[in-house]
Order: structure tokens, then sequence, then C-alpha cells
């Protein structure tokens, strides 16, 4: 009964907001970042810096305020982005291992919560505006944080490997520790903003994201609850992700229209359905771009 009392209100304030033609979220112009493809075996590890890829929070800042990737201003305190300099840098907000939630909910109050913000940390890894490659614009880098001289603005620790053993080794000792996984930069790369090979991103699974758009109750010690989101791909694939979610989100699930990650292990080769599929998280639809 509670998840047709929530299907039927959350569709009520989308009607109501299409009547009245208000917009679901304000959205500015989203800055134009470099994004990463997945890295294939047997691609040209030597030309790659390798670093770890951290679950955080996006942040491009501009010059004059920090911009989430989707182009929402990122109301920070004042004090966190004293004396940052006029030239544009593009990190991740993060608050360390495991804590992305924290990071999320830190980076989207409008009213910055200064002890939250004790807690996080800018971890730039590019100066999109920099003239040259990578390889000349990680000097460049290194000067920029070494000026700001601020513990919690920190350059992201880049490295060179000779072989995919190396990089597989990197890749269980980094997810042993609490990472996600790697980003590979092409040291010949100018900044270009989009996906291209220039940039890539390694992990122990794949993941992706499909939209909520039912819900199928739970049995046993979920009863009266929900036992998993029906979801559908950007291509219309249609699949129940119940593994995953905690307690808390099998009594107030997701909404109907969000859009949620989850990771997998492969495709089943008849279904073409994602295999283990896993629900990770609710994606913030501020900074989230619908998959075309």
């Amino acid at each position: 009964m509670h998840l047709m009392l929530r299907c039927l209100r959350h569709c009520l304030c989308l009607l109501l907001a299409a009547a009245l033609c208000i917009p679901a979220f304000a959205q500015n112009t989203a800055p134009p970042l470099m994004l990463a493809q997945v890295w294939r075996s047997g691609m040209p590890l030597q030309d790659y810096w390798v670093s770890e890829k951290l679950d955080g929070v996006r942040g491009y800042w501009n010059g004059h305020q920090l911009i989430s990737r989707g182009g929402r201003v990122i109301a920070a305190p004042p004090w966190f982005t004293q004396d940052w300099p006029a030239t544009p840098l593009d990190g991740e907000l993060w608050a360390g291992h495991g804590q992305f939630a924290h990071a999320q909910a830190t980076t989207a109050q409008a009213t910055p919560n200064d002890a939250a913000w004790r807690r996080m940390q800018f971890m730039v890894f590019d100066l999109p505006t920099a003239p040259g490659s990578f390889d000349e614009r990680l000097p460049l880098l290194t000067q920029a944080i070494a000026a700001i001289k601020q513990p919690w603005v920190r350059k992201v620790e880049q490295q060179k490997l000779s072989s995919e053993a190396q990089l597989q080794a990197l890749l269980r000792k980094t997810v042993k520790a609490g990472g996600e996984g790697l980003m590979l930069h092409k040291g010949s790369a100018a900044y270009r903003s989009g996906r291209s090979d220039d940039l890539l991103k390694l992990k122990p699974y794949e993941d992706a994201e499909a939209r909520v758009i039912g819900y199928k109750s739970g049995r046993g010690q979920w009863q009266g609850m929900t036992g998993a989101l029906v979801v559908q791909t950007a291509d219309g694939r249609q699949f129940a992700l119940g593994s995953g979610l905690d307690a808390a989100q099998r009594q107030q699930p997701p909404a109907l229209g969000s859009w949620v990650t989850y990771r997998y292990q492969g495709l089943h080769e008849k279904t073409g359905l994602p295999r283990f599929a896993r629900f990770i998280r609710v994606r913030d639809e501020l900074d989230f771009q619908p998959p075309q």
C-alpha cells in the first residue's frame, strides 16, 4: 500500500510541475569536461599516466566558483576556496574511501555546512585551460597546487606502468585499499571536452545507469517493503534490481523516474541483460546526463 501511495504522490507532483511549466530542477551550463572511455586490453599502456579513480563528486573550478559536472554551482564555504587561482582546475571533491554519500550530501547543500566541508578534499588532476599535452601540464599542475598552500587541496598522484600485469596488480591493490579503480590519462593529449581514448577508466566490474519504472513487493524479511526496483536502460531493456538495496532504501525506494547506478559482470548472451546486477546508488539528477 505504501508503494502505491508513493507512486501516486510522485505522479501527481510530475503532473502539477508539467501543468505549471515548472522544471524539476534548475540546471546551468555544464562545464566542458574531459570524460573517460573504458580501458581495453592491448591498448598502448606506455602512452598513459595512471592514477586512482576517486569515488567523489566531480568539481570544476572556473576561476571564481566550483561547478559540478552537470553545471550546478557548488556552495563551498569561502575558506575552502580562498586564494585559489584564476586558472581553472579540474578535480574530485572527495571525502575518503567509502565516503561517497558524505561527499554527495555535502556538495548538494545550498548552505554549506562547515563541519561537513572540513572532511572534504579537492583532489586536482588537470588544468583544463593550460596549453600543451598532459605531460606538459603535469609540472604546471604541481606548481599550481603548491602555490595554493591548503592541505585540503591536493594533486592526484600519477605514475607510469610498463605492463598490463602491473596495471592489473595496481588495480587489485587499489580496490583492496578501498579505491574504486584506476584512471589512465594519455600523456600526449591536450585537454578537450567529451569522451575519447585520451582518458580511460578501469574498474573490476562494469557499471551503468537505468531509470526506475516500477517496484516489486518484498517477501520474507522484506514483506511490506520493496523487494526490487523495476528499471529500464536507455536502450529499452527492463529488469529487476534488488540486490544491493539496504533496509532504508526498501522502505523508501528511489522515486519513479529517477536514475540509479548499478554494477554488473557482463551480459547474458540470449537476453542481453546484465549478469549479477547490484544497486549502487541513486544518481544526483542535477549533475547527471542520462545516457542516449
